[in-house]
């Protein structure tokens, strides 16, 4: 089952992406992070719906959760992208959070800061929890993921080096494009199967599988939910393999389009555009 969060005429509720149509969830839930937190009712809910539809090209598909209770990412989760920034691959994962006001649409324009130049793609699998928990063993983790979505950790990278928790550097408006629907846990096998390959203006920039990931999605999942309980619709990135601006300097530029794309779960494509002037103080 896809899930998306979209918006027709106005108005943003949830659905479900059959084929070319979103079947319209009506009043049962705002977006997909809401669905989520009505928990499994709801959702076995959304299974048999067979409500209004509507042709997908006539709604705008938005982030799929608007307001996650958590954003967090992982660095250096690909050995390949290590090497390409000359560090050593961790011994232990290196989690950081990106602030959910980052939270931008699977095909809405990422913003050019004007504080810095250095602005970059990291084009990753991203996992949704479905279910409150803590203390997950790691082979138990599948049960508490809702699905997945395709994510780009758009990153600041003279910002990220200002501070070791890399939090200022990933945390800029617009700089968390996700979706562009929640792909449900049972669709896919094994998630740690799955191609992920990023485009600059058409140009080819990461190609890699998800089993290079050196911490798996799992064992994630069971050491996050040691410190802190895992809500419904908190997002997790699991890293960005090779290919990056920031190791040959290209960085973004304003007109750039940035497309990420998981095969099966669906595509982003992000137009780079300058951030607009400040309001007066």
């Amino acid at each position: 089952m896809r899930l998306c969060t979209f918006t027709h005429r106005g108005v943003t509720r949830a659905g479900v992406v059959r084929d070319a149509e979103v079947v319209d969830l009506g009043a049962a839930a705002r977006d997909v992070g809401a669905l989520l937190a009505a928990g499994p009712a709801a959702l076995a809910a959304a299974r048999r719906t067979d409500g209004p539809r509507l042709p997908l090209a006539d709604v705008r598909l938005e982030a799929p959760i608007r307001r996650p209770g958590k954003f967090l990412g992982i660095g250096l989760n690909y050995a390949s992208h290590a090497r390409e920034t000359h560090r050593e691959p961790p011994a232990f994962p290196v989690f950081f959070n990106k602030q959910t006001t980052c939270v931008n649409g699977p095909y809405e324009p990422i913003e050019l800061p004007r504080v810095s130049e250095q602005l970059d793609y990291e084009g990753e699998l991203g996992v949704v929890v479905g279910r409150r928990c803590r203390h997950v063993p790691r082979e138990r983790a599948r049960e508490v993921v809702a699905g997945w979505v395709v994510v780009n950790d758009v990153s600041v990278r003279d910002w990220q080096r200002k501070a070791p928790t890399m939090t200022l550097g990933k945390s800029f408006d617009t700089h968390g494009p996700h979706g562009p629907w929640l792909t449900t846990i049972e669709a896919v096998p094994d998630p740690h199967d799955l191609a992920l390959t990023t485009w600059v203006n058409g140009e080819r920039r990461q190609h890699a599988r998800t089993d290079e990931l050196i911490f798996d999605v799992w064992s994630m999942i069971a050491l996050l939910s040691t410190v802190c309980t895992l809500e419904p619709g908190d997002l997790i990135t699991t890293g960005t393999p090779a290919g990056v601006g920031a190791a040959d300097g290209r960085w973004l530029r304003a007109g750039d389009v940035v497309r990420v794309e998981i095969a099966g779960l669906g595509h982003l494509e992000n137009r780079v555009v300058p951030e607009p002037a400040p309001p007066a103080w």
